[in-house]
């Protein structure tokens, strides 16, 4: 969770599909290999292994230097952070009459003269330690999330229940925001430089604009794209990003990134990045997406406050006929104490277990979900089941 909120451009928007390796197959002349061959056949990993050692203590190195000048010190004392903003999802009329066309083979015309548009507006205060509350409210639901030490609930306005079933905070949590960035950092290396999923090789060094530039790949294949798979696993949409292809491009003195390329296959994912400075600090994302039924351009801006803070994070993502726009206002403090959070459900409200409430909303956020897919969205709903997550 801590990746998805820390990267607001990767928005859960983008869902992903079942990843699954696959292992290249066996040569066919791989037992014909002559006796004399033997020797230089066992080099080979050898030099691949130093490749990859050296691309991966480069990549912590950047890792490292992404922490210092994206966050680091000026969030030393902050404890929480106090955000609000929406999240809007808009796909216009014409849109939906072509889609309307395309699955009646044209035998039908749609007569939509309005656009269709999902609206979520957030309201969050969410301290380093893990407590914290959220108010949601818009065309996916509305309610209140909330935990504090090991006690919390969520609450649905439309069902007027709650379940008190929430997962308990982490143990050894970070006492400030500059111990939270460095653990999504940690969680970062863990996947792409310290595991063995990927395959880490290093790609071309250039110059542009006076700039040394050295890129890094990590590969980890995925299976192949399939239009037809229309509902996945939460933990399967959130973790995408530990599966495919990533080409990061860095600036060799400055260790600071410059261009990243993700690909990811199986969730129709193809996206470039290309990250904006102005004396270290990260002004601005370009974005450059080819991902499967949302094909466009799109892009990230921050501010910051007197104090090297970020103050407004917002952005968005175009095709064609479709825009999702996100805005989010932060207030970072250390003055709020997670006491001042505290709630209780709603006086009424009817107490359901965690499993029954979650299958009730999951099927409102599902059919909300359909409707879109109806509309022109090529988007995965959540898979209700009786294994599904709890959070």
């Amino acid at each position: 969770m801590r990746l998805m909120n820390v990267l607001p451009f990767s928005l859960t928007a983008v869902l992903a599909a079942q990843t699954a390796l696959t292992p290249a197959p066996p040569k066919a002349n791989q037992k014909s290999v002559a006796p004399a061959a033997k020797p230089a056949a066992k080099e080979a990993p050898k030099v691949n292994s130093l490749e990859a050692k050296f691309a991966k203590d480069t990549l912590s190195t950047v890792l490292d230097t992404v922490n210092s000048a994206w966050f680091g010190q000026p969030y030393q004392n902050i404890t929480a952070v106090q955000m609000e903003g929406s999240v809007r999802a808009v796909l216009s009329a014409s849109a939906i009459n072509a889609k309307v066309a395309e699955n009646t083979g044209g035998q039908v015309k749609g007569g939509a003269t309005k656009g269709g548009n999902a609206n979520v507006n957030i309201k969050t205060t969410y301290f380093a330690n893990g407590d914290f509350k959220t108010d949601f409210s818009g065309d996916l639901g509305n309610g209140t999330w909330t935990r504090v030490g090991n006690r919390g609930f969520l609450y649905s306005k439309e069902l007027n229940a709650y379940t008190t079933r929430v997962d308990p905070g982490p143990a050894d949590a970070p006492l400030s925001y500059m111990g939270w960035f460095r653990e999504v950092i940690i969680d970062i290396r863990k996947v792409y430089a310290e595991s063995s999923a990927f395959k880490a090789t290093l790609g071309k060094e250039e110059n542009s604009g006076g700039e040394t530039l050295q890129t890094l790949t990590f590969n980890a294949p995925t299976g192949a794209y399939d239009p037809k798979k229309r509902e996945q696993n939460l933990s399967e949409t959130l973790g995408f990003w530990k599966r495919g292809r990533m080409d990061l491009t860095f600036e060799k003195t400055s260790k600071l990134p410059h261009k990243l390329n993700y690909i990811n296959e199986a969730n129709g994912i193809r996206t470039s990045f290309d990250f904006h400075y102005n004396k270290g600090k990260l002004q601005s994302i370009d974005i450059a997406n080819h991902s499967k039924g949302f094909d466009g351009p799109g892009g990230l801006r921050i501010s910051y406050d007197a104090n090297g803070l970020m103050k407004t994070v917002a952005g968005e993502l175009n095709s064609q006929q479709k825009k999702i726009t996100f805005d989010m206002n932060l207030n970072w403090t250390k003055d709020v104490k997670s006491s001042q959070i505290a709630a209780l459900p709603p006086a009424g409200a009817k107490k359901m277990g965690g499993d029954e409430q979650e299958t009730l909303m999951l099927v409102g956020v599902a059919g909300n979900v359909m409707d879109l897919q109806r509309a022109g969205w090529n988007i995965m709903a959540p898979k209700v089941s009786a294994n599904a997550p709890s959070k």
